[in-house]
């Protein structure tokens, strides 16, 4: 991933401005907003990549697209361009929601399933992560039909892999060293 140092520079530079001026809330949105928006338009993100595409116009782009948003997450717009930084945009953002949410000790969980989770099986994840991780847990649920069934459960580092595809494996590999 091309710029993940400098995005981390960035993002940690700007949570600091944010937090200082108790509006860390407020930019986050603005960064999930930036993230989400970025990843859903295939046009947006090219025209942030393309060496061709002026500056000014990237940046004439990105300030109408995002309308409305803190005069922090403004400032970083005409800094990343300033510094022809502007293609690692969206990573910054990442960035910024991954360190906002450790400051206030969220812990992002995946679980991959090869169905929806239902409420109730939901929350019961969502007491074995939070139980995991001793923080307050986001949980996500990836659907991947290739596990068959069983599920992934990833807290931070911490993987549990309890899929019917991991246990066919291992008998697999079990057999086969026999």
């Amino acid at each position: 991933m091309a710029g993940a140092r400098a995005a981390i520079r960035y993002a940690k530079a700007v949570l600091n401005v944010a937090l200082n001026q108790n509006v860390a809330q407020v930019v986050g949105e603005d960064m999930k907003l930036i993230t989400n928006t970025i990843a859903d338009s295939k046009d947006l993100s090219e025209m942030l990549q393309s060496p061709v595409v002026p500056s000014s116009v990237k940046k004439s782009v990105l300030l109408e697209v995002f309308n409305g948003v803190n005069i922090i997450t403004s400032n970083l717009i005409d800094l990343l361009i300033e510094n022809n930084r502007i293609n690692i945009f969206e990573n910054v953002a990442s960035k910024y929601n991954q360190l906002f949410d450790e400051s206030q000790g969220i812990e992002h969980a995946t679980v991959t399933t090869a169905v929806a989770l239902s409420a109730d099986l939901e929350q019961k994840v969502l007491a074995k992560a939070k139980e995991i991780s001793g923080k307050q847990v986001d949980l996500e649920n990836i659907i991947d039909e290739s596990i068959i069934g069983g599920f992934i459960l990833r807290v931070g580092d911490v993987q549990y892999n309890a899929s019917v595809a991991n246990q066919l494996n291992n008998l697999k590999r079990e057999f086969t060293l026999n």
